[in-house]
């Protein structure tokens, strides 16, 4: 029988006039995995501060088990700037002590890349106060991760985290003994991690088994019980779910109810895109050329990020970048916005970019745009314009979009400077949203932002007609919104990635598992192998034909699919779909051999 860790009887908390909790009761056993999602504002935060003890109820009581050793991360930590990091993370431990021990080896080189901590200017010995928050956070995940407890409490502990540090967490966590309440936007770390999820809304807690997907799943099934109006049954939900029940079925080993029930519910839902209709509609708005790079190179500073890089983002693309810190996601973003803004003036270090003439840019960037604070939303929004088209024909009132991203009737007429971290960064996309954009770039889009307004983001992405380029460390939010994901190794070099975010961390744990060979150049020196800037732009060429017939591809596929699904009962004609089905797969499978190949070249 789990020992019982923590009780939550009867909690009520209130800010102002607004009831946050209202008479909660819920408990945390040994063993268990929550996960915490809801709304900004909603009380996310203040559950897991009043189960942590960082708070006090307004009533009902938190009990804690006699000597339980518990471990909080908070979204504002306690360092001492004017200590160390070895100070701080590893306190008075010797060198030979500590690099004894497999779990802060562990730690250091799943957060910080290594034990000599590259990226911080003197590894272990530097100061705290001169870093950034996102260091600073990753320090105070470092020091509670090395310490043994019997329960974690974290509050978004992914955030400044790329792809490679989510992925490292989601493991170490499922291999330690503590149990664990976590809040995090991250759907895919909930997945991973989480064994039961705590869904806050309006004062109260909904318990569910299983992890995000599960959730969904449980949730769509809780509102067909209830038989809500149609119009309810239409919602975000359902659309979310019925993309993982057809794009990402492995997601969920476990059903924990009857799936019929859920498969009933999204039997008349469409796929989120028709991709084919957003790309004939994209080359109508774009022409044939949005960005063609030919024998870039990107620098930052003195630093060479990419070399003779030939690349283009078409008509309806929708592309992610993935790859490790300072390898040049961001600086590449930055290259193709100078071009497009300076219509062609301002060019790379080398090489050249083309900007279609019709491209109109929006370019959300991970820096907050300082609003008037005396300014309502309302007003902020409307400064852009009045009404907004997002495509197959839906168009918006400014204040419909409000709501749509949660600013309610009475939330619009807020002050700009009253509004939190989370609500100006959905204040920013609501304003270059309004622009109506027709090539969109998002570098690190999901920040500060909440399950809820994702899945909003999501649905306005379904529809919109444009190029998309994301950066972003949300696994579910690329694979629910891109089509293909590109690398950057850290190598110079631009790969595209048939199998996605699952073959960039193979190939990043392959390349840390390699013992540099002696006579290895140095970064800054040519590889062994030159290949002619002609042959390396026939290759890149090559490349994206094959990336262009992989995509037709994956369209007849499911167009297949649903055929044979329509035709369940006529046993000859699904013989003949599965024969089709299976030479698109021979010829997937060929033509990503050749693409491997070509790579080596371009």
């Amino acid at each position: 029988m789990p020992v019982n860790l923590v009780n939550v009887e009867t909690v009520s908390k209130v800010y102002g006039t607004r009831a946050l909790l209202d008479a909660v009761s819920l408990g945390v056993s040994e063993g268990d995995r929550i996960g915490v999602v809801g709304r900004n504002g909603d009380g996310k935060t203040t559950l897991v501060r009043l189960l942590a003890g960082l708070e006090e109820p307004d009533s009902g009581r938190v009990t804690h088990s006699g000597g339980l050793r518990l471990g909080v991360l908070t979204q504002h930590d306690s360092l001492d700037p004017a200590a160390t990091v070895r100070h701080e993370v590893i306190g008075d431990l010797a060198d030979h002590e500590w690099a004894g021990d497999a779990r802060i080896r562990d730690v250091l080189g799943g957060l910080f890349g290594g034990l000599d901590m590259p990226g911080f200017p003197q590894g272990l010995d530097t100061v705290i106060g001169p870093l950034s928050g996102g260091e600073r956070r990753r320090i105070a995940l470092a020091k509670l991760l090395i310490a043994e407890q019997d329960l974690l409490v974290l509050d978004e502990p992914t955030n400044h985290l790329d792809v490679e540090g989510i992925a490292w967490l989601a493991r170490h966590l499922g291999a330690r003994r503590s149990a664990l309440v976590c809040v995090t936007h991250d759907r895919w770390f909930l997945d991973q991690v989480c064994t039961r999820m705590w869904d806050v809304q309006r004062g109260r807690v909904h318990e569910y088994d299983g992890g995000y997907s599960d959730y969904v799943f449980a949730r769509a099934e809780r509102e067909r019980i209830a038989a809500t109006e149609e119009a309810r049954r239409r919602n975000l939900v359902r659309k979310e779910l019925a993309w993982l029940r057809r794009g990402a079925p492995a997601r969920t080993s476990k059903p924990r109810f009857r799936i019929e029930a859920a498969n009933e519910l999204i039997r008349d839902v469409p796929p989120p895109r028709d991709s084919s209709e957003l790309m004939r509609f994209a080359s109508s708005r774009l022409g044939k050329t949005v960005f063609d790079m030919e024998d870039v190179t990107v620098q930052a500073g003195p630093k060479v990020l990419l070399r003779h890089l030939t690349w283009q983002l078409g008509p309806g693309d929708r592309f992610a970048l993935v790859g490790v810190n300072g390898a040049g996601k961001t600086s590449l973003l930055r290259a193709l916005a100078s071009a497009a803004v300076s219509d062609g003036d301002e060019q790379p270090a080398a090489g050249r970019v083309k900007v279609g003439r019709t491209v109109r840019l929006g370019y959300l960037s991970q820096d907050v745009v300082e609003l008037d604070p005396g300014l309502r939303v309302l007003e902020a929004v409307q400064q852009i314009r009045e009404r907004v088209d997002l495509g197959k024909g839906r168009e918006m009132t400014a204040g419909q979009l409000c709501e749509t991203f949660g600013f309610g009737k009475e939330k619009q007429w807020t002050p700009c400077g009253d509004l939190s971290g989370g609500e100006r960064r959905r204040l920013q996309l609501l304003r270059l949203l309004m622009d109506e954009p027709n090539v969109l770039f998002l570098d690190e889009p999901t920040n500060d932002l909440d399950i809820e307004t994702l899945n909003q983001l999501e649905d306005v992405l379904d529809g919109w007609p444009g190029s998309l380029l994301v950066i972003s460390h949300d696994r579910f939010f690329i694979e629910r919104t891109t089509d293909r994901v590109y690398a950057l190794l850290g190598d110079g070099a631009l790969r595209m990635l048939p199998r996605g975010v699952d073959e960039y961390l193979e190939r990043r744990a392959a390349m840390e598992r390699t013992v540099p060979a002696p006579a290895r150049p140095a970064a800054s020196e040519a590889p062994v192998k030159t290949v002619s800037a002609a042959a390396s732009r026939a290759a890149a060429k090559e490349l994206q034909r094959i990336e262009r017939r992989l995509d037709r591809i994956t369209e007849k596929e499911s167009d297949l699919h649903g055929r044979i699904a329509d035709h369940a009962t006529d046993f000859e004609k699904v013989a003949r779909l599965d024969a089709e089905l299976r030479e698109l797969s021979g010829e997937r499978e060929r033509l990503e051999t050749q693409w491997l190949e070509l790579a080596e070249d371009a």
